[in-house]
């Protein structure tokens, strides 16, 4: 059966990357703060990186900052990454970064809207109100969902890292209390029976993403905060690499959009990520 993951894996194997290009027009970036000068920052930056680009993730807040109009802007920005990748022969997939999490009618909507509307693949959800919020998006196994676990801000912790009742055996034979992100990244285990949930861990959070690895060792990963938020590109991938040296994007979105040739940041970032798996292995 096709899956999300199915598709991004091929992805991955046709252009020899795990980099996800962050589309996050930011206004401070654009010529001018409207919609269509975000809609030609994104059709630059999808023009140039779309080779080196195992996925591209518009943030929907940068969109959705200029109402309606930019929620067009959203749109055509998909439609230009199919375009790309009907030129390149490859499905590239798109990632929209929305964060949403409501209960089960509200959450429908929020499918329908991504998925039907707007034409993404995947979209990010916060799964602090149980499966049933999350079940409306993972009913198509071809779509997927990147579940909030161990997010890179700084405050993550303030919630994520809550001890919880019960606990988790270590090497030493102790039982230990398992924070509340790894609880989370277990479930998605288990609940990945499509083959369509991912979890969102910060690459700022470098022991964290281990231990997920370790509670989750199938689940693609998410990995956003190497770059502008401190995150370094090594140690994510020696925490996140599956045994088989995927499931795991790495999102860059300022240091290839505020580079003088984004294209070659790309290139360079993607090249990089190849030179550190090859000596890991």
């Amino acid at each position: 059966m096709e899956s999300f993951f199915t598709f991004l894996e091929k992805r991955v194997d046709d252009c020899s990357s795990l980099l996800c290009v962050g589309l996050d027009p930011h206004i401070p970036d654009l010529k001018s703060p409207t919609a269509s000068a975000a809609l030609d920052f994104c059709l630059t930056l999808v023009k140039q990186t779309a080779p080196y680009a195992a996925a591209f993730k518009p943030n929907a807040a940068f969109f959705e900052v200029f109402g309606a109009e930019g929620w067009s802007a959203l749109a055509e920005v998909i439609r230009a990454i199919q375009a790309e990748s009907v030129r390149l022969g490859s499905l590239i997939p798109v990632i929209l970064d929305a964060k949403r999490g409501d209960i089960a009618s509200t959450a429908e909507a929020y499918a329908k809207s991504a998925f039907d509307h707007l034409g993404a693949h995947c979209i990010t959800l916060n799964p602090y109100l149980g499966k049933d919020s999350i079940d409306p998006f993972i009913q198509n196994s071809e779509k997927g969902v990147f579940l909030l676990c161990k997010t890179s801000n700084k405050g993550s912790g303030d919630l994520q890292d809550v001890p919880i009742d019960g606990g988790r055996w270590t090497v030493d034979g102790e039982a230990r209390p398992m924070p509340l992100y790894e609880h989370v990244a277990r479930l998605a285990q288990a609940w990945n029976v499509k083959n369509n949930i991912g979890l969102v861990v910060g690459a700022t959070h470098i022991e964290a993403m281990a231990n997920t690895r370790a509670a989750a060792p199938d689940l693609w990963f998410l990995a956003p905060g190497v770059g502008a938020q401190g995150g370094e590109l090594e140690s994510a991938l020696k925490a996140g690499l599956r045994s088989d040296g995927k499931g795991i994007l790495l999102p860059v979105s300022r240091g290839i959009s505020r580079a003088e040739k984004p294209g070659r940041a790309a290139a360079e970032f993607r090249d990089e990520i190849l030179r550190i798996k090859r000596e890991l292995r």
